[in-house]
This record gives structure tokens, C-alpha cells and sequence, in this order.
């Protein structure tokens, strides 16, 4: 089978969404280990009490973001391999004229035809 016109088609939204999805990925998981570290390295006035709830809220933050970010390039991700199966490569079918007319072929146009 021959490709549609023998040269490379402009990239799909699937395959564009696709190719951003590591960068998404890695902010997701560098924002919220960079949020705990912070954390960390920058502590708040007040008791020990105090800094460890606090430290334990942003742990607790960071967490959830970094598995709602997972979760959902995962999903883009199905999404994006579903679209590009389902739409398949580019090919040409076998191109066949197709007669014109103004008005359905009948039996009695049929007959008189042959």
C-alpha cells in the first residue's frame, strides 16, 4: 500500500500530547519533592510541635500532587495510545473512479444499458 501522497503528515494532536507528557511527568515529580525539601531546609518560627505539623502537611501535599499528577499522564497517556490505534497510519485505499450521476441507477436503466 502506498502512504497518502509519498511524505511525512504533520503530527497528530495525540502525538504532540504525547511528546509533552515526560516533561509533565518530571514537573510533577520535581515540584513536590522540591516542595518537602524546602520544607526542610527552610523551617518555620515556632515550637518543634509546630514545624514537625507543618513539615508533615507539606509531606502530605507533595504526596498527593505527585500521585494526581501520575495518575493523570497515565490516563492522558491510554488516551493518547488509544486515539493513535484506532486512527492507524495514513495509507491510501485503492482509489477507485467514482461515475457521477444525478439520479440512482434503476433496473430499467440497467436493462436498456446492456
Amino acid at each position: 500500500m502506498a502512504r497518502l501522497h509519498n511524505h511525512r503528515h504533520p503530527d497528530g494532536l495525540e502525538r504532540v500530547i504525547l511528546k509533552k507528557l515526560p516533561k509533565v511527568l518530571l514537573g510533577g515529580i520535581g515540584v513536590p519533592l522540591l516542595m518537602a525539601i524546602f520544607a526542610r531546609l527552610l523551617p518555620i518560627a515556632g515550637t518543634a510541635n509546630e514545624v514537625a505539623k507543618y513539615q508533615i502537611s507539606v509531606d502530605i501535599m507533595a504526596i498527593s500532587l505527585f500521585f494526581m499528577v501520575l495518575s493523570a499522564t497515565f490516563t492522558v497517556t491510554i488516551g493518547c495510545v488509544i486515539v493513535m490505534l484506532m486512527k492507524g497510519p495514513a495509507y491510501v485505499a485503492d482509489a477507485y473512479e467514482l461515475e457521477d450521476s444525478e439520479e440512482p441507477e434503476t433496473e430499467e436503466k440497467e436493462k436498456k444499458g446492456k
